[in-house]
């Protein structure tokens, strides 16, 4: 799938602001990483004690992931907690372990020190252990088990003539649906974090080593003295935006929600050094999709630290997650589009609200809204909105509008009329009284503006009965125009409220839209 041609504009002054306080909202408070770095520094403590069964070996533990990224968000709600990924290499070798019996052997001193805290004992997952802090801390710990594995990495993808400079930094895991797992083998599962770390920082080192020595020349510090995690890059800041708008998107259907590393792989690709957060996105969402190449047909994303290794590999087996990427994109580009443009908070609210969360970025333009206030921008009223019609606006499958909006006529869903198999048809207005399943709609819609136009529709399902069916739709849907009569045929299938949207677009533009006409189905 290849999309068009994108081209965003340059964010207003009060946009940029606005998406910088958005990326502000995002962040997790200091004392969140404090807290975060102490707890594995504590397990590191624990494996490093004399009595430890990894007592005579060296051991270094550290984060990896978007801890290590700098790009870890807060979690969409308080009930969630945010992973904190991390490595525990030992410097042994292969000839002493299989893979299961060096993940047993830190599993044991995960679980005494899981007891020495008073904590639930850790769970084994298929690479990893999980513990599980307590309730405030809202995180909870993987650890992964590694050996050093530089020296064989190396050698593998020189024999390929591609650049290995960071392989040196790759490492050996566990993985217990691995072939070789409970055999001696050399043939292990490899991962390269901090090689990654390495390359994504030099994907920003321009700007981050600029504003690192401007953080220390305001806080008359030395540069070493300004800890990594507090200096944000635009790079940073954007994939933190870009990373909740997917977790909202996709909040219905997290089976084929994009991950991280791909996100984070072609934004870093695509970042071309640019100052500001709203120039960041801008450009990376104008280039992310130039990284994506195609090998004999396959999809490929390839892991700057392994040539071997390719990111998109489930694509192949599984398209819906290919689509999903492409259909995410699409929205985001329409949505930061539609944000950049904005002066006025409110609006930076709606545009935005779908797919960041309307509390994050209500709370995000506090600010903003205040400025507007002090300076007499009080804008326009804004018409009361309902608490259903609101749910079906900000829902984040409802995809944004894709025309340039320019009113010159109007448009209405004045009624529907009901089909049962037995009864005779009879017309409902909007939000009346629950409809059966099984029932037959059809929309009756009128226009002012002079023919020709083109008809869209636009329906948006919600609720547990669309979503599991995969019925949440939100998409528009090119109607036909016959003897003047715009007409919408449709059946009710999913419990819940759920609503239908006209669209007229002439010339390109969209010149006039109905609003949403809300059916509610028992």
């Amino acid at each position: 799938m290849k999309l068009e041609t994108f081209t965003s504009v340059a964010p207003t002054t009060q946009a940029e602001q606005m998406l910088n306080d958005l990326a502000d909202a995002l962040d997790i408070p200091a004392s969140r990483y404090d807290a975060a770095e102490r707890s594995y520094k504590s397990v590191g403590s624990w494996l490093d004690r004399p009595g430890s069964r990894l007592a005579n070996y060296e051991t270094t533990i550290y984060p990896h992931g978007s801890f290590r990224l700098g790009t870890v968000i807060k979690p969409l709600n308080d009930e969630e907690d945010y992973d904190l990924d991390i490595v525990c290499e030992i410097q042994a070798s292969k000839r002493e372990y299989t893979q299961k019996q060096l993940k047993e052997l830190l599993g044991l001193e995960l679980k005494d020190y899981a007891r020495s805290k008073h904590m639930e004992a850790p769970a084994e997952a298929r690479r990893c252990w999980t513990l599980n802090y307590a309730d405030g801390a809202q995180f909870h710990m993987d650890v992964l088990p590694a050996l050093p594995d530089g020296a064989r990495q190396k050698l593998l993808i020189e024999a390929m003539n591609r650049p290995s400079d960071l392989a040196e930094l790759a490492m050996a895991i566990t993985d217990r649906d691995h072939n070789t797992y409970e055999l001696y083998s050399e043939d292990w599962p490899g991962s390269n974090p901090k090689g990654y770390s390495e390359w994504f920082r030099s994907r920003m080192k321009v700007v981050f080593d600029a504003r690192r020595r401007a953080m220390a020349l305001n806080e008359r510090a030395s540069v070493e003295e300004i800890p990594e995690h507090s200096v944000r890059t635009p790079l940073q800041a954007a994939i933190k935006i870009l990373k909740r708008h997917r977790d909202m998107r996709f909040s219905e259907e997290p089976d084929i929600r994009p991950i991280s590393i791909i996100l984070t792989t072609l934004a870093a690709h695509a970042y071309n050094q640019e100052v500001s957060i709203g120039g960041a996105l801008q450009g990376i969402l104008e280039r992310i999709d130039r990284f994506i190449e195609v090998r004999d047909e396959v999809c490929w994303i390839e892991n700057p630290t392994d040539p071997r290794e390719n990111f998109a590999d489930k694509w192949e087996e599984n398209p819906e997650k290919k689509d999903a990427f492409y259909d995410w994109l699409a929205m985001a580009r329409a949505d930061m589009d539609l944000a950049m443009r904005m002066t006025d908070a409110d609006a930076f609210v709606d545009a935005l609200a779908p797919r960041m969360g309307r509390s994050l970025v209500e709370s995000a333009v506090v600010h903003q809204k205040r400025l507007e206030s002090l300076l007499g921008k009080r804008g326009q009223a804004k018409n009361f909105v309902s608490n259903k019609i609101r749910k079906i606006l900000d829902a984040p499958h409802r995809k944004p509008v894709v025309w340039r909006e320019l009113a010159s006529g109007t448009v209405s869903i004045d009624e529907m009329t009901v089909t049962r198999h037995g009864f005779r048809p009879y017309a409902v207005g909007n939000d009346s009284d629950p409809l059966p399943k099984r029932a037959d709609l059809v929309f009756h819609a009128k226009t002012s503006v002079p023919f020709p136009y083109k008809v869209y529709w636009q329906i948006v399902n919600t609720g547990l009965d669309a979503s599991r069916q995969r019925g949440l739709r939100g998409g528009f849907e090119e109607g036909i125009v016959q003897a003047g009569r715009l007409e919408k045929r449709e059946s009710t299938l999913y419990t819940g409220s759920h609503s239908m949207e006209c669209f007229i677009v002439k010339d390109g533009y969209c010149v006039a839209r109905s609003g949403p006409f809300i059916v509610n189905i028992l």
